[in-house]
């Protein structure tokens, strides 16, 4: 059984990629952060009497499922109302930004230029867009694989699909992205 600190210390631990991982999902921060709050509520509520060590497979899975809720209750929504802000410019929308997971310690020896900073954040800013750009089951496979780095069978269990669907998803998702970002210039 997780104690309540250890519950804490899950959750804390989670909240930023849970919430990054949304943001490809859903691209609302608003929306990406109601998800995250309520996968987070509900393992509390309904797990927070399950051994530490299931609580990663547990939140992933409720996560998953909240996204889809989210999706279904959009469509719902999308197909009785049209909603006025849809037609609006997107320009007010605030630029998420992939660099702050990547940035180095602030007492790194090693001082990087100007140049070489803003060439590293447009590089991630289109590696962040072709993320986006991938189909919702191989953006959610690659996610848990590279980002949350989840094995195969973990991956599998909390996408509710096979091991080889798994494998599928993540190796169309990298030649997809290969492919992309090869046409706009950028090499591994």
């Amino acid at each position: 059984m997780a104690s309540e600190q250890e519950l804490n210390d899950f959750l804390k631990n989670v909240e930023k990629r849970a919430f990054k991982r949304s943001v490809y999902h859903v691209r609302d921060e608003e929306a990406a952060l109601d998800i995250v709050q309520d996968s987070m509520m509900k393992l509390a509520e309904h797990y927070g009497d399950k051994p530490a060590s299931e609580l990663p497979m547990l939140f992933q899975r409720i996560l998953s499922n909240c996204t889809l809720d989210w999706f279904r209750r959009q469509k719902t929504r999308n197909s009785l109302f049209s909603n006025l802000s849809d037609f609006e410019s997107a320009s007010d929308e605030g630029d998420f930004d992939l660099l702050e997971t990547y940035s180095g310690s602030a007492d790194s020896e090693q001082i990087e230029s100007a140049e070489d900073s803003t060439r590293r954040k447009q590089i991630f800013q289109e590696i962040e867009m072709q993320i986006k750009e991938l189909p919702a089951r191989q953006r959610e496979a690659f996610l848990m694989r590279y980002w949350e780095e989840m094995d195969v069978a973990e991956t599998a269990a909390a996408m509710g699909c096979s091991e080889g669907s798994v494998k599928t998803h993540c190796s169309r998702a990298v030649q997809a992205l290969g492919k992309a970002l090869k046409a706009k210039g950028i090499q591994p």
